[in-house]
């Protein structure tokens, strides 16, 4: 018997043991979350009501209400659309400058205050969990802190004074953000995060003592103009490490590495960089905060051309960026709240403007989608077709087939996969290209087994043609054949040497600020916010780079209001 126990005992031991290994490892794995990551992760994803109660040009027709910055007035049912297209949380941006009266009361108009109420209870109506926030006032008159102290923050402890008393008794789902962008004028950002700390200090003492609901209701806290720069997101833990409330939220704000974003610098395609700052952006909010036990929501996100132009970025580079970067950033537990004006969900047909965009969005709140290389195949006229290899990033998917229109090409005879490179045989690029006129001949959807389709344009193109032209710099456009080709990027140097026009730290310009291509038209124009930076009298050379390759190198000269050009040279 006592042999029997001794192995007994030892099988207990051993049990327990393994037993609680496998706790630990459980524990480790999937460590508790707290309150406000679920309540933040039960946002995902997330919808910006923008242009519209941030509008602040109070001269403007209907005297600048929701209305006068281009969108429609916002009804019950619109609100009822966006829950319907599968967002579980709305921002409000709402400037309260203009509707408010002077010192010492800086009263709201009520009209006002009943106006934002009743969107934010329709909001709740639909279950959307929903933000409200001081946003352009941010600019307007809170970043003069540092010489008109006092008088800013009795203006910002009244506005909240009166914003909490509104809503103290609404449901939690309902936050309350403190400060859109902040920034303070001129001085060095120590003493700028010094006025934040204040100002979230301020808010998260003055919202919890106004009763009803507000001791508990969820506060969100931005850094210092919502940047993810380590020193910021750190300054913005040290205040709440400081407040200890354990129902704060932290908010950035991203529209990605700023070169790829507008297209400047030779940045046309996704590449390291910007794929550099996704992931600098993560680890920081991540290490500071999510770490922590604190929650962080992206309350704006998008990119900073998508109003300049078409093709800013271009189409297929920017769906690989929505691709990694909501994925990225989803897997890390960030809430992201789409930043949308009115350019990306149009509110007059309660269509996407970009079917695609919302539709990476979506499948990549639950992984990765698989994209290729490009979204754009040229062939060229007059040349030999061959079998034309198309790299894809499979993203640890798989290829399930490939179709145009409604039917499905056949693998080994229309194309080929091996490991990620796709070929797409040159006898059905004949076909496609069988008396075909220059321009897209095709479009190609690549289904996988999870994620987004990915969309392949087939071009079939020769070399672009330019003229020369005489204009002005109000009114300067170049004659352009573009035969099927899309434009890329422009550089512009001296013929003497240096970089010229708007940031002339690179010859890579701006698209769409400083050129920008019309198909419809067949032409290139360039600004006046170009000749603004462009020497009297000195050659410019322009080079045009095309997705296919082509580059086409243009000569003008700006001799007061007066452009000329010269021939073009094909490189």
């Amino acid at each position: 018997m006592r042999a029997t126990r001794s192995y007994l005992s030892v099988f207990v031991v051993v049990a327990l043991l393994m037993a609680l290994c496998s706790s630990v490892g459980s524990a480790a794995a999937s460590p508790k979350q707290s309150k406000m990551q679920s309540y933040v992760s039960a946002m995902q994803p997330g919808w910006n009501l923008g242009n519209t109660f941030d509008s602040f040009n109070t001269n403007a027709p209907n005297n600048g209400d929701e209305t006068s910055w281009g969108n429609p007035i916002v009804t019950k049912e619109f609100i009822k659309e966006i829950k319907n297209q599968g967002f579980k949380s709305i921002r409000i941006p709402i400037t309260w400058s203009g509707r408010m009266g002077d010192a010492p009361d800086y009263t709201i108009n009520p009209d006002w205050m009943d106006r934002v109420q009743q969107v934010v209870d329709w909001s709740l109506e639909e279950g959307l969990y929903v933000m409200i926030n001081v946003h352009h006032d941010a600019w307007m008159w809170l970043r003069t802190m540092p010489t008109n102290h006092d008088e800013v923050l009795a203006r910002y402890t009244a506005v909240w004074t009166q914003i909490a008393d509104r809503f103290k008794n609404h449901s939690n789902k309902l936050m309350f953000e403190s400060i859109n962008e902040p920034e303070f004028l001129n001085v060095d950002i120590t003493t700028q995060l010094a006025f934040l700390d204040e100002i979230n200090t301020t808010f998260v003492h003055l919202i919890r003592a106004s009763g009803g609901a507000n001791a508990y209701r969820p506060l969100v806290l931005p850094t210092l103009y919502c940047n993810h720069e380590k020193v910021r997101v750190d300054s913005l833990a040290s205040t709440i490490a400081k407040l200890n409330d354990r129902n704060l939220i932290t908010t950035v704000h991203f529209y990605g590495f700023w070169p790829f974003s507008v297209n400047i610098a030779g940045y046309p395609k996704l590449e390291a960089d910007t794929i550099k700052d996704v992931d600098t952006l993560i680890d920081n909010v991540s290490n500071a905060f999510v770490s922590k036990g604190i929650p962080v929501i992206v309350g704006e996100y998008g990119l900073l051309g998508w109003d300049a132009s078409e093709g800013v970025p271009e189409h297929g580079e920017m769906l690989k960026f929505i691709e990694y970067f909501t994925s990225k950033a989803v897997e890390n537990k960030l809430a992201l709240m789409l930043w949308d004006n009115g350019g990306r969900f149009d509110r007059r047909t309660l269509q996407w403007n970009d079917p695609e965009l919302y539709n990476q969005i979506m499948a990549s709140l639950n992984g990765r989608s698989s994209t290729g290389e490009s979204d754009l195949i040229f062939i060229k006229k007059n040349a030999p077709i061959q079998d034309t290899v198309v790299p894809l990033h499979l993203n640890g998917n798989v290829l399930i087939g490939i179709k145009l229109g409604n039917v499905a090409l056949m693998e080994g005879r229309d194309f080929v996969l091996n490991g990620e490179d796709l070929t797409l045989k040159a006898s059905f690029l004949s076909g496609l290209t069988e008396s075909a006129e220059l321009g897209e001949v095709a479009v190609l959807k690549a289904q996988f087994n999870k994620g987004a389709d990915w969309t392949f344009h087939v071009l079939y193109q020769d070399t672009p043609v330019l003229q020369s032209v005489v204009g002005t710099t109000a009114d300067f456009a170049i004659p352009t054949a573009f035969n099927g080709d899309r434009l890329a990027t422009m550089e512009a140097v001296y013929a003497a040497g240096g970089n010229a026009g708007p940031h002339n730290w690179t010859s890579f310009k701006q698209y769409g600020r400083t050129f920008k291509p019309s198909y419809a038209a067949n032409e290139i124009s360039l600004t006046q916010e170009f000749f603004n930076d462009v020497n009297d009298g000195s050659p410019v050379i322009l080079k045009f780079h095309f997705w296919s390759g082509a580059i086409i190198e243009y000569t003008i000269t700006k001799i007061g209001t007066s452009v000329t050009s010269e021939i073009t040279r094909i490189l």
